[in-house]
């Protein structure tokens, strides 16, 4: 492993078990039934111990969309150009997609990053971009290897970076999201070789593919892992062989999340698939990200499972660019005040709720 890399490595503590051990006995005094909140009181507490205080505040929350072209395009396996992608990371740096808008209403600033868009990319004012171009895309992985070793680290790298620059800052929440025709390949790519599946299982229509393209995505990936899969030593060369710049940054915003012990809100499948690389570089990672919702691709679920993460919302969403994780940040926030807030047992003079014992 790079050198760098390994250093930024070495500064990961697990989460602080005593700041843990506060916040589940605050939400046990909580005026409420016992664990009535599920997998939201769960996630505080993991915030918790994540930040190493059991006082819990979300104030400042950033989203970071990674962009970055695939030459897997090329294949014919998405059902739009890679133009597309230059189009609507322009726009999100307007304010003008989906993610933005949501976002908005949701309080999250919102940091566009070109990871790799095959053309320059000209900004716009309400959210200006972040130029961290590592190439003007990848290759096309049916022919060649995505892109270098080195460029692979590099992105990562690169991820991690960018959420020094939130700790900087003072974030105290990062969502992950992406943009990037043809990156639902990719990710099937990298998950069928980290999970050593058959991509059948693993790959959806993405962006809305019929079923002549869905069999020509497979048949691509499966062709791809069949090259690849003996040469693949670690996580970096499987990012290098089919990966994109987005998921290799992703890779790094989430073990920057550990890094710089700031709570990573998983997005969708994309997101997910760069949440297991960087659970599997540094085991123990995904103890300091939160699933937002299960992504409507067909290995949304089996990527949770392998995570061992619950997902706070199943809307059946697949847009990506963050939304699944922006519409999770105000189910947190509420769980969040309630768990600051409200009153104790004590406080209003009744007794307070006990576990059940199990009948049997």
């Amino acid at each position: 492993m790079n050198e760098e890399l390994k250093d930024y490595l070495s500064a990961i503590q697990p989460p602080d078990k005593k700041a843990t051990d506060t916040a589940r006995l605050r939400w046990a005094h909580v005026a409420k039934p016992l664990n009535s909140l599920g997998v939201l009181e769960d996630d505080i507490v993991k915030i918790a111990g994540i930040r190493r205080n059991s006082l819990v505040t979300l104030k400042k929350r950033g989203l970071l969309i990674l962009c970055a072209d695939n030459g897997i395009v090329e294949e014919g396996v998405t059902q739009t150009g890679m133009e597309v992608t230059a189009v609507v990371a322009e726009n999100m740096t307007r304010g003008n997609s989906s993610v933005c808008i949501m976002a908005k209403r949701a309080g999250v600033d919102v940091f566009p990053v070109d990871m790799g868009v095959a053309r320059d990319l000209v900004s716009g004012s309400t959210y200006p971009l972040i130029n961290r171009k590592i190439a003007y895309g990848t290759k096309n992985f049916s022919k060649t290897n995505a892109m270098t070793r080195n460029e692979a680290v590099q992105a990562i790298i690169t991820g991690i970076e960018l959420m020094g620059e939130l700790s900087e800052k003072g974030y105290d929440l990062a969502a992950t999201g992406e943009m990037g025709i043809g990156n639902t390949t990719t990710s099937s790519a990298v998950a069928a070789l980290l999970l050593k599946q058959d991509p059948t299982r693993l790959t959806g229509r993405g962006a809305g593919l019929n079923d002549a393209g869905l069999i020509k995505k497979r048949k691509v990936i499966q062709e791809a892992v069949a090259r690849y899969s003996p040469n693949c030593q670690d996580e970096i060369d499987i990012l290098s062989a089919v990966g994109g710049f987005d998921l290799a940054g992703m890779t790094g915003i989430f073990l920057g999340g550990a890094i710089y012990r700031i709570p990573v809100l998983l997005d969708g499948f994309i997101s997910a698939v760069a949440a297991l690389l960087a659970e599997r570089i540094y085991p123990g990672c995904r103890d300091f990200m939160i699933a937002s919702h299960v992504s409507a691709e067909p290995a949304g679920h089996i990527l949770l499972e392998e995570l061992e993460l619950s997902p706070l919302i199943q809307a059946g969403m697949c847009l990506g660019e963050g939304t699944g994780a922006i519409a999770a940040v105000p189910l947190l926030q509420m769980a969040a005040d309630v768990y600051g807030t409200m009153s104790s047992f004590e406080d209003i003079e009744i007794e307070a709720y006990k576990p059940m014992e199990d009948p049997s």
